[in-house]
């Protein structure tokens, strides 16, 4: 066979193995007694983003100005958080943007590239790096954490599904369909449940439609405060209480 054809033929044979692969990931149940938030809830995510995004707000000076990195949720471009990036800039934060633009999940590649950003950053402000990230943003956050706490001053997650059943939310399926792999077999060497060892603190909503409430707040063991927060999921990217309880925690003397 000549060699192009056999190139073809390989490439014809694993775009049939991730369509395959994918269609089996849409076909999987959600497991019984894994809890994950109600059909209205999840409506009412539909209503925040037809409502669209939050206006700048009057923000009070940092107490401690620091470098922090905003990591977006999955299925999300950085854009989505500019208010919060706009308002921790004006508080006097030096604020930097993951880098990675749309977040369509985690791989070796596009993690070790974060893993070198904070790095550069850290070294660059004499400082380490406060890493905020919303839902799947706020697992790498943690992971990053966990594997290199000497650049990280703290992690603060946002809906972030990290303790308890990977299924417990609304989410799994599109998140397998999209990246090709299994909730519980992800393609780095992580475990989001250990706490990482510097501050970290985790705000959750009783009202998020995507993800169940526990599964973002955790338990005490896995991070070190947890702050509850009425508002959609959608909103942790934009909602001036969410922004404001940010700027606050980024403020606290650990």
């Amino acid at each position: 066979m000549d060699p192009l054809d056999e190139e073809q033929e390989r490439f014809a044979g694993s775009l049939r193995d991730a369509i395959a692969r994918r269609a089996a990931f849409a076909r999987e149940q959600h497991p019984e007694g894994v809890r994950k938030p109600p059909i209205e809830l999840m409506w009412a995510e539909l209503r925040s983003l037809y409502r669209g995004g939050h206006r700048g707000q009057a923000v009070k000076s940092a107490v401690s100005p620091m470098p922090v990195m905003l990591l977006p949720g999955f299925g999300s471009h950085p854009k989505r958080m500019k208010p919060m990036a706009d308002a921790l800039a004006a508080a006097g934060h030096h604020v930097h943007q993951w880098g990675l633009g749309l977040n369509l999940g985690p791989n070796e590649r596009n993690f070790s590239y974060l893993m070198r950003r904070v790095s550069i950053i850290a070294r660059e402000n004499w400082h380490p790096v406060a890493l905020v990230g919303w839902s799947l943003g706020g697992l790498f956050a943690r992971e990053i954490a966990r594997r290199e706490p000497h650049l990280v001053a703290k992690v603060i997650t946002m809906g972030t599904p990290f303790s308890g059943d990977p299924r417990a939310n609304n989410a799994w399926k599109a998140y397998q369909v999209v990246t090709g792999h299994s909730v519980d077999r992800p393609p780095i060497d992580c475990d989001f449940s250990v706490k990482p060892p510097v501050p970290t603190v985790a705000l959750w909503s009783p009202r998020d439609g995507i993800i169940q409430p526990r599964a973002a707040a955790g338990w005490p063991h896995e991070r070190d405060r947890a702050v509850a927060i009425r508002c959609s999921h959608l909103d942790f990217a934009s909602s001036p209480k969410v922004v404001a309880e940010v700027l606050r925690q980024l403020d606290v003397k650990e």
